[in-house]
Protein backbone atom coordinates (compact mmCIF):
# COMPACT_ATOMS: atom_id res chain seq x y z
CA UNK A 1 0.00 0.00 0.00
CA UNK A 2 1.95 3.59 -1.57
CA UNK A 3 1.61 6.92 0.92
CA UNK A 4 -1.09 8.90 0.02
CA UNK A 5 -0.65 11.89 -2.45
CA UNK A 6 -0.74 15.40 -0.85
CA UNK A 7 -3.85 17.38 -0.86
CA UNK A 8 -4.52 20.57 -2.05
CA UNK A 9 -6.75 23.14 -0.60
CA UNK A 10 -9.07 22.92 -3.31
CA UNK A 11 -9.22 18.78 -2.95
CA UNK A 12 -9.96 19.54 0.42
CA UNK A 13 -12.88 21.48 -0.65
CA UNK A 14 -14.70 19.48 -2.53
CA UNK A 15 -14.52 16.52 -0.19
CA UNK A 16 -15.91 19.12 3.05
CA UNK A 17 -18.44 20.60 -0.01
CA UNK A 18 -19.55 16.98 -0.48
CA UNK A 19 -19.99 15.82 3.14
CA UNK A 20 -21.81 18.89 3.72
CA UNK A 21 -24.42 17.25 1.44
CA UNK A 22 -24.41 14.01 2.72
CA UNK A 23 -23.65 14.52 6.42
CA UNK A 24 -26.99 12.89 7.61
CA UNK A 25 -27.44 10.36 10.53
CA UNK A 26 -26.36 12.77 13.23
CA UNK A 27 -22.99 13.39 15.02
CA UNK A 28 -22.35 9.46 15.51
CA UNK A 29 -23.25 9.47 11.57
CA UNK A 30 -20.96 11.90 10.37
CA UNK A 31 -17.77 11.20 12.48
CA UNK A 32 -18.15 7.57 11.23
CA UNK A 33 -18.31 8.98 7.17
CA UNK A 34 -15.02 10.84 8.04
CA UNK A 35 -13.39 8.15 9.85
CA UNK A 36 -14.72 6.03 6.22
CA UNK A 37 -12.88 8.62 4.08
CA UNK A 38 -10.34 9.99 5.73
CA UNK A 39 -8.73 7.36 8.06
CA UNK A 40 -9.89 4.15 5.83
CA UNK A 41 -9.66 5.27 2.30
CA UNK A 42 -8.10 8.72 1.55
CA UNK A 43 -5.26 8.10 4.54
CA UNK A 44 -5.10 12.00 4.97
CA UNK A 45 -4.71 11.23 8.83
CA UNK A 46 -4.01 7.96 11.21
CA UNK A 47 -6.83 6.43 13.02
CA UNK A 48 -4.47 7.49 16.36
CA UNK A 49 -4.66 11.17 15.21
CA UNK A 50 -8.09 11.22 14.39
CA UNK A 51 -9.19 10.11 17.53
CA UNK A 52 -7.22 12.33 19.67
CA UNK A 53 -8.69 15.09 17.70
CA UNK A 54 -12.34 13.85 18.53
CA UNK A 55 -11.27 13.31 21.72
CA UNK A 56 -10.67 17.10 22.33
CA UNK A 57 -13.84 17.99 20.29
CA UNK A 58 -15.94 15.77 22.50
CA UNK A 59 -14.56 18.04 25.74
CA UNK A 60 -15.73 20.88 24.55
CA UNK A 61 -19.29 22.45 24.07
CA UNK A 62 -20.72 22.32 20.55
CA UNK A 63 -21.45 20.09 17.92
CA UNK A 64 -18.56 17.81 17.92
CA UNK A 65 -18.56 16.59 14.21
CA UNK A 66 -18.38 20.22 13.26
CA UNK A 67 -15.29 20.33 15.53
CA UNK A 68 -13.76 17.35 14.46
CA UNK A 69 -13.76 18.73 10.50
CA UNK A 70 -12.11 22.18 11.41
CA UNK A 71 -9.39 20.79 13.30
CA UNK A 72 -8.55 18.00 10.48
CA UNK A 73 -9.48 21.09 8.13
CA UNK A 74 -6.96 23.22 10.26
CA UNK A 75 -4.32 20.32 10.97
CA UNK A 76 -4.08 20.23 7.30
CA UNK A 77 -4.28 23.55 5.90
CA UNK A 78 -4.20 25.95 8.29
CA UNK A 79 -6.67 28.19 9.81
CA UNK A 80 -7.93 28.67 6.15
CA UNK A 81 -8.45 25.02 5.89
CA UNK A 82 -10.27 24.77 9.11
CA UNK A 83 -12.53 27.40 8.70
CA UNK A 84 -13.39 26.18 4.60
CA UNK A 85 -13.93 22.98 6.72
CA UNK A 86 -16.61 24.18 9.18
CA UNK A 87 -18.03 26.60 6.78
CA UNK A 88 -18.90 23.99 4.22
CA UNK A 89 -19.97 21.67 6.72
CA UNK A 90 -22.88 23.78 7.77
CA UNK A 91 -23.23 26.12 4.94
CA UNK A 92 -25.58 23.17 2.66
CA UNK A 93 -28.02 22.17 5.82
CA UNK A 94 -28.60 26.63 6.17
CA UNK A 95 -29.38 26.87 2.90
CA UNK A 96 -31.58 24.29 2.81
CA UNK A 97 -33.10 25.09 5.90
CA UNK A 98 -33.51 28.44 4.89
CA UNK A 99 -35.28 26.93 1.63
CA UNK A 100 -37.79 24.27 4.10
CA UNK A 101 -38.47 26.85 6.61
CA UNK A 102 -39.97 29.20 3.82
CA UNK A 103 -42.04 26.82 2.21
CA UNK A 104 -43.22 25.97 6.33
CA UNK A 105 -44.11 29.51 6.72
CA UNK A 106 -45.60 30.50 3.33
CA UNK A 107 -47.40 27.35 2.75
CA UNK A 108 -47.28 25.19 6.35
CA UNK A 109 -51.55 25.72 6.11
CA UNK A 110 -52.36 23.72 3.11
CA UNK A 111 -53.50 20.30 3.21
CA UNK A 112 -50.82 18.26 2.27
CA UNK A 113 -47.89 19.68 4.69
CA UNK A 114 -50.51 19.52 7.17
CA UNK A 115 -50.84 15.97 6.63
CA UNK A 116 -46.73 15.51 6.24
CA UNK A 117 -46.21 17.14 9.59
CA UNK A 118 -48.77 15.34 11.49
CA UNK A 119 -46.78 11.85 10.59
CA UNK A 120 -43.29 13.68 11.04
CA UNK A 121 -44.41 14.76 14.81
CA UNK A 122 -45.02 11.42 15.87
CA UNK A 123 -40.67 10.43 14.64
CA UNK A 124 -39.81 13.11 16.15
CA UNK A 125 -40.92 12.00 19.53
CA UNK A 126 -40.11 8.48 19.49
CA UNK A 127 -36.26 10.16 17.87
CA UNK A 128 -35.58 11.96 20.86
CA UNK A 129 -37.30 9.37 23.49
CA UNK A 130 -34.66 6.39 21.99
CA UNK A 131 -31.76 9.26 21.65
CA UNK A 132 -32.00 9.18 25.87
CA UNK A 133 -32.50 5.71 26.12
CA UNK A 134 -28.94 5.05 24.21
CA UNK A 135 -27.63 7.84 25.96
CA UNK A 136 -28.72 7.14 29.44
CA UNK A 137 -27.25 3.52 28.42
CA UNK A 138 -24.11 4.79 27.32
CA UNK A 139 -23.97 7.23 30.28
CA UNK A 140 -25.82 6.12 33.83
CA UNK A 141 -23.02 3.57 34.94
CA UNK A 142 -24.21 3.27 39.06
CA UNK A 143 -27.57 4.83 40.99
CA UNK A 144 -26.02 8.46 41.51
CA UNK A 145 -25.70 9.37 37.86
CA UNK A 146 -28.76 7.73 37.46
CA UNK A 147 -29.93 10.23 40.13
CA UNK A 148 -28.59 13.33 39.16
CA UNK A 149 -30.93 12.46 35.60
CA UNK A 150 -33.66 12.01 37.51
CA UNK A 151 -33.57 15.06 39.08
CA UNK A 152 -32.02 17.13 35.84
CA UNK A 153 -36.25 15.67 34.67
CA UNK A 154 -37.33 17.28 37.49
CA UNK A 155 -35.70 20.16 38.20
CA UNK A 156 -36.31 21.57 34.45
CA UNK A 157 -40.01 19.63 34.42
CA UNK A 158 -41.40 20.51 37.44
CA UNK A 159 -39.85 23.27 39.01
CA UNK A 160 -38.74 25.32 35.72
CA UNK A 161 -35.12 25.65 36.49
CA UNK A 162 -33.55 27.39 33.42
CA UNK A 163 -31.19 25.00 31.73
CA UNK A 164 -27.62 27.08 32.39
CA UNK A 165 -28.42 26.11 36.82
CA UNK A 166 -29.34 22.58 35.83
CA UNK A 167 -26.11 22.03 34.08
CA UNK A 168 -24.24 24.60 36.86
CA UNK A 169 -25.59 21.81 39.65
CA UNK A 170 -24.75 18.76 37.35
CA UNK A 171 -21.19 20.02 37.58
CA UNK A 172 -21.13 20.85 41.29
CA UNK A 173 -22.66 17.25 42.21
CA UNK A 174 -19.63 15.92 39.77
CA UNK A 175 -17.08 17.78 41.52
CA UNK A 176 -18.33 16.58 45.18
CA UNK A 177 -18.89 13.34 43.82
CA UNK A 178 -15.17 13.00 42.29
CA UNK A 179 -14.02 13.62 45.86
CA UNK A 180 -15.94 11.76 47.65
CA UNK A 181 -16.98 8.50 45.12
CA UNK A 182 -13.96 8.53 42.50
CA UNK A 183 -14.95 5.15 40.98
CA UNK A 184 -18.65 6.10 40.70
CA UNK A 185 -17.74 9.55 38.97
CA UNK A 186 -14.87 8.47 36.81
CA UNK A 187 -15.46 7.43 33.25
CA UNK A 188 -15.02 4.60 31.46
CA UNK A 189 -11.78 4.67 30.37
CA UNK A 190 -11.68 7.00 27.25
CA UNK A 191 -12.42 4.92 23.23
CA UNK A 192 -11.78 0.95 23.98
CA UNK A 193 -12.10 0.62 20.30
CA UNK A 194 -9.04 -1.44 18.82
CA UNK A 195 -6.91 0.84 16.74
CA UNK A 196 -6.59 -0.23 13.09
CA UNK A 197 -3.58 0.06 10.75
CA UNK A 198 -4.77 1.44 7.20
CA UNK A 199 -1.80 1.79 6.22
CA UNK A 200 0.68 5.18 5.73
CA UNK A 201 -1.28 8.46 6.27
CA UNK A 202 -0.44 11.78 5.31
CA UNK A 203 -0.93 13.17 9.28
CA UNK A 204 0.81 9.60 10.40
CA UNK A 205 0.97 8.48 14.03
CA UNK A 206 4.74 9.70 14.11
CA UNK A 207 3.98 12.97 11.71
CA UNK A 208 4.97 16.02 13.64
CA UNK A 209 2.99 19.15 14.33
CA UNK A 210 2.86 21.62 11.23
CA UNK A 211 4.38 24.86 12.45
CA UNK A 212 0.78 26.52 12.40
CA UNK A 213 0.51 23.80 15.10
CA UNK A 214 2.84 24.55 17.43
CA UNK A 215 1.33 26.18 20.96
CA UNK A 216 2.02 28.88 21.45
CA UNK A 217 0.23 31.24 24.02
CA UNK A 218 0.47 34.41 22.09
CA UNK A 219 -0.78 32.40 19.48
CA UNK A 220 -4.16 31.02 21.37
CA UNK A 221 -4.52 34.26 22.88
CA UNK A 222 -4.62 36.34 19.27
CA UNK A 223 -6.80 33.77 17.44
CA UNK A 224 -8.93 33.95 20.64
CA UNK A 225 -8.64 37.16 20.65
CA UNK A 226 -9.99 37.43 17.00
CA UNK A 227 -12.46 35.48 17.35
CA UNK A 228 -14.18 36.87 20.15
CA UNK A 229 -13.54 40.41 18.95
CA UNK A 230 -15.75 39.19 15.36
CA UNK A 231 -18.37 38.44 17.39
CA UNK A 232 -18.80 41.78 19.72
CA UNK A 233 -18.54 43.61 16.06
CA UNK A 234 -21.15 41.42 14.70
CA UNK A 235 -23.21 42.15 17.38
CA UNK A 236 -22.02 45.54 18.18
CA UNK A 237 -23.15 46.43 14.60
CA UNK A 238 -26.69 44.59 14.72
CA UNK A 239 -27.48 46.94 17.99
CA UNK A 240 -25.75 49.92 16.11
CA UNK A 241 -28.09 49.08 13.26
CA UNK A 242 -31.38 47.84 14.45
CA UNK A 243 -30.89 48.61 17.82
CA UNK A 244 -29.81 46.36 21.23
CA UNK A 245 -33.33 45.25 21.80
CA UNK A 246 -34.20 44.20 18.39
CA UNK A 247 -35.06 40.47 17.52
CA UNK A 248 -31.64 39.96 15.72
CA UNK A 249 -29.53 41.73 18.17
CA UNK A 250 -31.47 39.50 21.17
CA UNK A 251 -30.34 36.21 19.23
CA UNK A 252 -26.87 37.16 19.10
CA UNK A 253 -26.85 37.10 22.86
CA UNK A 254 -29.26 34.32 23.26
CA UNK A 255 -27.77 31.77 20.93
CA UNK A 256 -23.88 32.68 21.74
CA UNK A 257 -24.69 31.63 25.54
CA UNK A 258 -26.71 28.72 23.96
CA UNK A 259 -23.44 27.60 22.01
CA UNK A 260 -21.36 27.12 25.27
CA UNK A 261 -24.20 24.89 26.65
CA UNK A 262 -24.06 22.46 24.23
CA UNK A 263 -22.82 19.65 26.14
CA UNK A 264 -24.27 16.20 25.05
CA UNK A 265 -24.85 16.92 21.81
CA UNK A 266 -28.22 19.33 20.18
CA UNK A 267 -30.62 17.43 21.98
CA UNK A 268 -29.07 18.46 25.45
CA UNK A 269 -29.78 22.16 24.57
CA UNK A 270 -32.38 21.88 23.13
CA UNK A 271 -34.16 22.39 26.07
CA UNK A 272 -32.63 25.91 26.86
CA UNK A 273 -33.73 26.91 23.04
CA UNK A 274 -37.45 25.89 24.13
CA UNK A 275 -37.27 28.07 27.23
CA UNK A 276 -35.99 30.81 25.41
CA UNK A 277 -37.58 30.68 21.95
CA UNK A 278 -40.87 30.28 23.35
CA UNK A 279 -41.43 30.90 26.75
CA UNK A 280 -39.10 34.20 27.21
CA UNK A 281 -39.02 35.83 23.71
CA UNK A 282 -41.79 34.34 22.33
CA UNK A 283 -40.63 34.03 18.94
CA UNK A 284 -42.29 30.46 18.24
CA UNK A 285 -45.39 28.22 19.17
CA UNK A 286 -44.43 25.12 20.86
CA UNK A 287 -46.26 23.40 17.75
CA UNK A 288 -43.65 25.25 15.56
CA UNK A 289 -41.02 24.33 17.41
CA UNK A 290 -42.21 20.51 16.94
CA UNK A 291 -42.26 21.30 13.30
CA UNK A 292 -38.50 23.08 13.39
CA UNK A 293 -37.27 19.74 14.51
CA UNK A 294 -39.12 17.49 12.15
CA UNK A 295 -37.28 19.81 9.10
CA UNK A 296 -34.02 19.42 10.97
CA UNK A 297 -34.38 15.86 11.35
CA UNK A 298 -34.42 15.57 7.44
CA UNK A 299 -31.61 17.66 6.67
CA UNK A 300 -27.88 16.79 6.04
CA UNK A 301 -25.34 18.80 8.82
CA UNK A 302 -25.35 18.99 12.67
CA UNK A 303 -28.90 18.66 14.27
CA UNK A 304 -28.07 21.52 15.88
CA UNK A 305 -29.17 23.42 12.88
CA UNK A 306 -32.34 23.96 13.96
CA UNK A 307 -31.38 27.06 15.40
CA UNK A 308 -31.37 28.40 11.77
CA UNK A 309 -34.84 27.74 11.67
CA UNK A 310 -36.06 29.11 15.10
CA UNK A 311 -34.12 32.55 14.10
CA UNK A 312 -35.90 32.49 10.22
CA UNK A 313 -39.40 32.00 11.81
CA UNK A 314 -38.33 34.14 14.57
CA UNK A 315 -37.16 37.07 12.48
CA UNK A 316 -40.37 36.35 10.04
CA UNK A 317 -43.13 37.03 12.96
CA UNK A 318 -40.97 39.96 14.40
CA UNK A 319 -40.82 41.39 11.11
CA UNK A 320 -41.63 44.86 11.08
CA UNK A 321 -40.74 45.28 7.14
CA UNK A 322 -40.06 42.23 4.46
CA UNK A 323 -40.82 39.02 6.52
CA UNK A 324 -38.55 37.41 4.03
CA UNK A 325 -35.88 39.42 4.43
CA UNK A 326 -35.73 39.65 8.14
CA UNK A 327 -36.14 35.89 8.26
CA UNK A 328 -33.26 34.48 6.33
CA UNK A 329 -31.16 37.56 8.60
CA UNK A 330 -32.14 35.83 11.70
CA UNK A 331 -31.28 32.29 10.50
CA UNK A 332 -27.96 33.76 9.71
CA UNK A 333 -27.70 35.41 12.50
CA UNK A 334 -28.75 32.47 14.64
CA UNK A 335 -26.38 30.13 12.71
CA UNK A 336 -23.28 32.77 13.18
CA UNK A 337 -23.58 32.98 16.90
CA UNK A 338 -23.96 29.34 17.59
CA UNK A 339 -20.80 28.27 15.72
CA UNK A 340 -18.78 30.75 16.18
CA UNK A 341 -17.58 29.50 19.25
CA UNK A 342 -16.55 25.94 17.80
CA UNK A 343 -14.55 27.33 15.42
CA UNK A 344 -12.30 29.66 18.46
CA UNK A 345 -12.34 26.53 20.37
CA UNK A 346 -10.58 24.77 17.41
CA UNK A 347 -8.07 26.83 15.93
CA UNK A 348 -7.53 28.61 19.29
CA UNK A 349 -7.16 25.19 21.46
CA UNK A 350 -5.24 22.89 18.65
CA UNK A 351 -1.77 23.60 18.62
CA UNK A 352 -2.10 23.30 22.79
CA UNK A 353 -3.86 20.06 21.99
CA UNK A 354 -1.42 18.89 19.52
CA UNK A 355 1.29 19.76 21.87
CA UNK A 356 0.01 16.99 24.58
CA UNK A 357 -0.51 14.17 22.25
CA UNK A 358 -2.52 12.88 25.36
CA UNK A 359 -5.96 10.90 25.32
CA UNK A 360 -7.81 13.77 26.59
CA UNK A 361 -10.28 12.80 29.37
CA UNK A 362 -14.11 14.50 30.96
CA UNK A 363 -13.39 15.02 34.30
CA UNK A 364 -15.82 14.15 36.88
CA UNK A 365 -18.10 17.49 36.75
CA UNK A 366 -18.42 16.43 33.17
CA UNK A 367 -19.51 12.92 33.66
CA UNK A 368 -21.93 14.25 35.96
CA UNK A 369 -23.39 17.02 33.44
CA UNK A 370 -23.79 14.01 30.72
CA UNK A 371 -26.03 12.19 33.22
CA UNK A 372 -27.87 15.49 33.52
CA UNK A 373 -28.32 15.70 29.58
CA UNK A 374 -29.83 12.44 30.16
CA UNK A 375 -32.90 13.94 32.39
CA UNK A 376 -33.12 16.92 30.11
CA UNK A 377 -33.57 15.02 26.82
CA UNK A 378 -36.10 13.29 28.40
CA UNK A 379 -38.11 16.07 29.52
CA UNK A 380 -38.10 17.30 25.81
CA UNK A 381 -39.00 14.59 24.66
CA UNK A 382 -42.30 14.74 27.43
CA UNK A 383 -42.48 18.67 26.09
CA UNK A 384 -43.48 17.56 22.55
CA UNK A 385 -45.52 14.38 23.85
CA UNK A 386 -47.52 16.54 25.74
CA UNK A 387 -48.51 18.96 22.38
CA UNK A 388 -48.53 16.13 20.09
CA UNK A 389 -50.52 14.00 21.93
CA UNK A 390 -53.03 16.81 23.51
CA UNK A 391 -52.09 14.79 27.06
CA UNK A 392 -54.02 17.89 28.88
CA UNK A 393 -57.02 17.34 27.44
CA UNK A 394 -59.05 14.11 29.05
CA UNK A 395 -57.92 10.70 28.32
CA UNK A 396 -60.76 10.54 25.81
CA UNK A 397 -59.60 12.97 23.39
CA UNK A 398 -56.06 12.16 23.42
CA UNK A 399 -54.48 11.46 20.17
CA UNK A 400 -54.28 7.85 20.17
CA UNK A 401 -53.57 7.61 16.18
CA UNK A 402 -50.54 9.81 17.08
CA UNK A 403 -49.56 7.85 19.90
CA UNK A 404 -49.58 4.51 17.73
CA UNK A 405 -47.34 6.13 15.21
CA UNK A 406 -44.71 7.04 18.28
CA UNK A 407 -45.12 3.48 19.56
CA UNK A 408 -44.28 2.36 16.00
CA UNK A 409 -41.86 4.08 15.36
CA UNK A 410 -39.96 3.49 18.64
CA UNK A 411 -40.30 -0.15 17.53
CA UNK A 412 -38.38 0.39 14.21
CA UNK A 413 -35.83 2.33 15.23
CA UNK A 414 -34.94 -0.13 18.44
CA UNK A 415 -36.08 -3.18 17.46
CA UNK A 416 -34.98 -2.87 13.53
CA UNK A 417 -32.65 -0.33 13.69
CA UNK A 418 -34.45 1.61 10.66
CA UNK A 419 -32.42 5.10 10.33
CA UNK A 420 -34.10 8.39 10.87
CA UNK A 421 -34.49 9.68 7.41
CA UNK A 422 -36.18 6.37 6.46
CA UNK A 423 -38.27 6.64 9.41
CA UNK A 424 -39.35 9.93 8.81
CA UNK A 425 -40.35 9.63 5.45
CA UNK A 426 -42.43 6.66 6.22
CA UNK A 427 -44.07 8.36 9.32
CA UNK A 428 -44.86 11.19 6.75
CA UNK A 429 -46.32 9.33 4.14
CA UNK A 430 -48.53 7.61 6.98
CA UNK A 431 -49.49 11.15 8.18
CA UNK A 432 -50.63 12.15 4.71
CA UNK A 433 -53.04 8.78 4.44
CA UNK A 434 -54.25 9.46 8.07
CA UNK A 435 -55.52 13.12 7.23
CA UNK A 436 -56.96 12.61 4.12
CA UNK A 437 -59.09 9.88 5.65
CA UNK A 438 -60.50 11.72 8.43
Amino acid sequence: MGNPQPVTLGRAFWYWLKLGFVSFGGPAGQIAMMHAELVEKRRWISERRFLHALNYCMVLPGPEATQLAIYIGWLMHRSVGGILAGVLFVLPSLLVLIALSWIYMAFGNLPLVVGVLYGIKPAVVAIVMVAAWRIGRRTLKNPWLAAIALAALLAISAAHIPFPYIILGAALCGLLGGHLLPQSFALGGGNAQALHDYGPALIDDATPPPAHARHSWRKLLTIATLGVGSGIAVWGALAASLGAASPLAQMGLFFSKAALLTFGGAYAVLPYVVQGAVDQYHWLTPTQMIDGLALGETTPGPLIMIVSYVGFVGGWQTATASAPLAAIGGACVATFFTFLPSFVFVLAGGPLVESTRDNLRLTAPLTAISAAVVGVIVSLALFFANHIFRLELPFRQWDFISLGLTAAACVALLRFQLGAIKLIFACAIAGIVVSYSH
